[in-house]
């Protein structure tokens, strides 16, 4: 790594704000030397906790972060934010507009947003949102919030880079058991019924406690066990008493029931107000302590190392494969012979990864 990339590890580890700025602007835009930074900084992180926020848009979830942004800084703790907006899939541009709803924090230097476009990524978060994470992580953030593009099913990115994933579910929003099979409610460690003051929120309630009720019905992501377990209270904010009518003596420090497994609790919350943040929090924070008394946490960081090799695979060998384009006279030339009849995709597909495939059964030859 270059002397210039060096020190910038060396002050953002100093706790150097403006460093942290140049290190996740040189990761997103992936300047020369970005992957030596990541790499750098990757042996320093591990402290953070990163929690994923995701939902159909206009479900409130700029605000949300802002508001949990505002009560992490009220206990004493420093907040990095990954707002992901939806990009043009013509420019390729994006609004970046999460901020002007994030207001509560402007001007606290230890609360850091970073906007990114999602430049096309179909999981709902950009590709270098894992590595500006680790940047966060490394500057020695507490928290680590991902806002994700909330464009609709493909929102699962957010599981694999998050320890704590919360899905918001607006009143109203039709069958909520339906929209479970149609896609991202699959991925929820915490249900959030955010603008719980409008009509039809106790309907929304309703209709998710039945789906958790479901148990085996609901297909798991990661690591949900399906079994008939509780979160640190399944009930809505400000609620006390359970559905059998006892108190609930179950708190955010209880040691989690690993055979019970952990059942995604249900919270309403007014963003706009701040109702239901700190009863938030608590699930997070309960969600926590399940993971590491249950060692799934170690399970998650597998498996988001997994995905993550993964996915600078894929990035490696497309950019490979659009290097071989090139060579050949560029995708329009390549266009023309499909439409010409001279060949068909994927023999032509075929041909391209010949190169890379020829190359790694040599290796395995050796």
């Amino acid at each position: 790594m270059s002397d210039t990339r060096m020190e910038l590890v060396d002050d953002l580890l100093a706790g150097d704000y403006r460093a942290l700025a140049r290190a996740i602007t040189t990761i997103e835009n992936r300047q020369d030397g970005y992957r030596d930074l990541v790499a750098t900084l990757h042996e320093h992180t591990g402290n953070a906790e990163v929690i994923g926020i995701t939902g159909s848009p206009g479900s409130g979830k700029s605000t949300l972060v802002d508001k949990l942004a505002l009560a992490y800084r009220e206990r004493g703790e420093r907040v990095g934010i990954v707002a992901v907006d939806p990009s043009s899939p013509y420019t390729g541009g994006a609004v970046l507009g999460d901020r002007i709803r994030m207001a509560s924090s402007v001007g606290d230097m230890d609360v850091f947003v970073r906007s990114m476009s999602a430049r096309g990524s179909l999981g709902g978060l950009s590709m270098a949102t894992a590595d500006a994470v680790t940047a966060f992580d490394a500057f020695g953030m507490d928290r680590v919030i991902i806002e994700t593009v909330g464009a609709g099913q493909n929102e699962i990115d957010v599981v694999r880079a998050a320890d704590t994933v919360a899905v918001l579910v607006p009143p109203g929003s039709g069958d909520t058991v339906q929209t479970l099979k149609a896609g991202i409610l699959e991925i929820a460690d915490v249900f959030v019924v955010n603008k719980a003051d409008l009509d039809g929120a106790d309907r929304t309630v309703t209709e998710l406690r039945e789906m958790v009720g479901l148990g085996n019905d609901v297909t798991p992501i990661l690591d949900h066990s399906g079994k008939q377990g509780r979160g640190a209270g399944d009930v809505a904010a400000g609620d006390t008493t359970p559905d059998n009518g006892a108190a609930d003596t179950t708190t955010a420090d209880a040691t989690p029931n690993d055979e019970a497994g952990w059942t995604p609790p249900i919270v309403e919350t007014v963003a706009t107000r701040g109702d239901g943040v700190d009863e938030l929090i608590a699930e997070f924070e309960a969600h926590a302590s399940y993971l590491d008394g249950t060692g799934r946490r170690a399970e998650r960081e597998r498996t988001r190392s997994a995905e993550e090799l993964r996915r600078l695979l894929r990035s490696d060998l497309n950019g490979l494969v659009e290097a071989e384009i090139e060579r050949r006279g560029g995708i329009d030339a390549l266009v023309d012979e499909i439409v010409d009849g001279r060949q068909d995709p994927y023999s032509l597909a075929d041909s391209l990864l010949a190169p890379v495939e020829d190359c790694l059964t040599e290796r395995t030859d050796e």
